[in-house]
């Protein structure tokens, strides 16, 4: 009994030790933290802003909102890296897990059945219509993209299950819709222009709206396939039949 209760306590005074590693890691954060204090603390009471600069190249930029044309335009490479971080963190999310589904498929609550009947068709109108007043208004792919991973999250707490029957082909494809779009565009420009995301000024209106649109079907993918915790199955079991209403809640 002695012998095993010095085991344990030597296991705990272990485990409540720190380890070279995590000491420099401690020390990492705190200088960290630190440095980034004293840079706010430095920092001038009203900085001088680029909103001059910003209004002076406007019209060249393809778009009437000032917050389109800084995102996707005069920095597009930083919404381009913000675009494939995302990309990043669905690949790290799918390769620790699968996407847990319930075994037997419920019957969903008439209720809750009909808010999704209800909500899904009008967050997807939302959602286009966020990316295209996004080139003069407030709005843009991010937003939309919030928009439709919201209602993809609706449709995986209610559990339906047409969601079972989608193949992880398409899903791929969605999810890297937006940043091949980004890249492609980005290619173009540099092709006909010299500058990578140089856009031409007759078309930059329209190479940014379908940025936006590829973009935003990629974000919201991401964001439903995030909550969802894993991948999903490449294919489905043979001896699964299809749902009879695979989208009205009917159980098979």
């Amino acid at each position: 009994m002695r012998t095993e209760e010095k085991i344990i306590t030597r296991s705990r005074n272990r485990h409540k030790r720190l380890d070279a590693f995590q000491r420099i890691l401690l020390l990492l954060v705190i200088c960290l933290t630190t440095l980034l204090g004293s840079i706010i603390w430095t920092m001038p009471e009203n900085p001088p802003g680029l909103a001059d600069a910003v209004a002076l190249m406007q019209e060249h930029s393809g778009v009437k909102s000032p917050v389109t044309a800084v995102l996707l335009n005069f920095r597009g490479y930083d919404t381009l890296l913000e675009v494939m971080v995302l990309l990043l963190a669905v690949i790290g999310a799918w390769s620790l897990a699968k996407a847990h589904f319930p075994q037997q498929e419920r019957e969903a609550n008439p209720v809750q059945m009909g808010v999704v009947r209800l909500l899904v068709p009008l967050m997807f109108l939302v959602a286009a219509y966020l990316v295209w007043q996004g080139s003069h208004l407030a709005g843009g792919a991010f937003q939309g993209g919030a928009i439709l991973g919201a209602a993809g999250v609706l449709m995986l707490v209610t559990e339906l299950p047409c969601l079972r029957a989608i193949p992880a082909h398409p899903l791929r494809i969605g999810l890297v819709l937006g940043p091949l779009i980004f890249v492609g565009v980005a290619l173009f420009c540099l092709f006909l222009t010299g500058d990578l995301l140089g856009y031409p000024e007759e078309t930059a209106g329209w190479l940014i709206l379908l940025i936006e649109a590829g973009c935003a079907i990629s974000i919201g993918l991401t964001l439903a396939s995030l909550f969802a915790g894993g991948h999903p199955e490449d294919e489905r079991p043979k001896n699964q039949e299809q749902a009879k209403g695979p989208c009205k809640g009917e159980r098979p």
